[in-house]
């Protein structure tokens, strides 16, 4: 059980306002922030749990306000249901006795996405492949999900790729976030990795997401978001490459 001291509870607060930040002014990255920081110090199942409401109550907001929730849904449904299966498939590593494993697989997650999105890559469109790589990009998504508590590969870089307009992209990945926070949320619960005394805690961060979300999104319109996009990802580059090595 995890105890919130009160410098505990100064931390994640600060840690869901840095993480609400960073959604605001990218579109993404709660979950991503989160869960790296407060993996220096909870175990990772704990901060899993601690993600589970401002990740849920953020990316179903950016879910609902997209352009056409019925046909982005309709087009992903494989990939969705790749994300689930995958992700409750391997929620143990978190909930199991095996945290050493599941911090240094967030931190080489965390390094990798970092890595992969200063390289300034992009996968090639994959055109009619997308009828059977969108399942296999969700099931490999949430095999990492519920092994690491981060949602980002490979199903952001994908997504990227699909050639979306703005809006449907933002869409498609508050649907997958979405997908993957409840898959998370299932896979704990059926794992007894679901600690309900940090549910708590988790209502409370909803807060200082909320706020960092709003500053983000007001930051936004004042620095150029390339520029705050290379601090955050050589931040998180750094980030995981320490909790790979702790």
């Amino acid at each position: 059980m995890l105890e919130l001291s009160p410098a505990l509870v100064l931390f994640v607060f600060l840690t869901f306002t840095l993480a609400g930040v960073v959604k605001g002014v990218t579109g993404m990255g709660l979950p991503t922030v989160s869960m790296g920081l407060l993996s220096l110090v909870a175990a990772p199942q704990d901060a899993a749990s601690l993600l589970l409401l401002p990740s849920f109550a953020t990316n179903v907001w950016q879910l609902l306000d997209g352009p056409d929730l019925f046909r982005t849904a309709r087009r992903f449904r494989l990939m969705m249901a790749g994300v689930g299966a995958g992700t409750v498939a391997t929620a143990g590593v978190l909930s199991g006795g095996t945290a050493a494993m599941a911090t240094a697989g967030l931190g080489a997650m965390l390094a990798l996405y970092a890595a992969f999105a200063l390289s300034g890559s992009a996968l090639p469109k994959p055109g009619r492949a997308e009828r059977w790589l969108s399942p296999t990009v969700g099931l490999v998504t949430g095999a990492l999900t519920g092994a690491t508590g981060v949602f980002v590969m490979p199903a952001v870089p994908y997504l990227q790729s699909l050639g979306l307009e703005k809006e449907e992209l933002i869409q498609a990945l508050g649907l997958s976030f979405t997908v993957s926070t409840v898959a998370l949320a299932a896979g704990l619960a059926a794992t007894g990795g679901l600690d309900v005394s940090v549910l708590g805690g988790s209502a409370l961060a909803l807060v200082p997401s909320s706020l960092g979300v709003a500053a983000g999104t007001r930051l936004r319109r004042r620095i150029a978001p390339q520029t705050f996009r290379c601090v955050f990802l050589v931040g998180l580059l750094a980030l995981g490459l320490y909790l790979l090595g702790a």
